[in-house]
């Protein structure tokens, strides 16, 4: 999609804006939730505020775009071009963002699920699900570890400290296999790692001990 197109998108959104938003045609807010805009040329777009939730944009120009308070949730990001994009206030959690280049990209505290979701140094306690029951790890000082947009993680190595029911009562298994590789063992008392931790964090679904940072999110995984 050429910038000139994306203005015809806007130009045939705003009686509709004005009608569901109650704004003039400068308080506009773009909503372009779930468009094709794969490939488009967006360099410099003003899209502040912009509806883009589930949007398709693989291989997008997004370079310098104003992304200010932009809604991302669960946009296909893939492989974007977003270097100095303005991401202040955006709203990214969900998003794909494999293979983006984010070099330069402006973000704040307001930035939705950009910062990393897991404590940055230090060992903490992390809960996994497998097998139906609850894995209690410790994630220790020397692992490495990554989220993307969501509040999965992933780490390098964990400690297994315990087992138990979804209830939190003892399960009584001393160890349980993973869900996705029934040759990797969790064994409580014992040490777990994986020798090939994927580095890039935006591949959330690549090589690592898989985890969240509070028990109940991953019951409700």
């Amino acid at each position: 999609m050429t910038k000139e197109r994306l203005n015809e998108v806007l130009k045939e959104h705003e009686k509709w804006l004005r009608t569901r938003f109650g704004l003039n045609p400068e308080g506009s807010r773009a909503d372009l939730s779930d468009a094709n805009l794969r490939d488009a040329d967006l360099s410099d777009a003003d899209l502040r505020g912009a509806d883009l939730r589930g949007a398709d944009l693989r291989d997008a120009d997004l370079s310098d775009a104003d992304l200010r308070d932009a809604d991302l949730r669960g946009a296909d990001l893939s492989d974007a071009n977003l270097r100095d994009a303005d991401l202040r206030g955006a709203n990214l959690r969900g998003a794909n963002l494999r293979g983006a280049d984010l070099r330069g990209a402006d973000y704040n505290e307001s930035t939705a699920m950009y910062t990393l979701a897991c404590p940055e140094k230090g060992a903490f306690i992390g809960y996994k699900k497998a097998g139906g029951l609850i894995v209690e790890l410790q994630i220790t000082e020397t692992a490495k570890r990554s989220s993307a947009t969501t509040r999965k993680c992933r780490c390098s190595e964990a400690i297994v400290l315990s087992i138990t029911n979804l209830d939190g009562s003892d399960s009584g298994a001393p160890l349980i296999t993973s869900n996705y590789d029934k040759n990797f063992i969790y064994k409580v008392g014992e040490k777990v790692s994986v020798s090939d931790f994927d580095e890039n964090r935006w591949n959330e679904c690549s090589t690592g001990i898989h985890f969240f940072i509070t028990r109940d999110e991953a019951v409700r995984y």
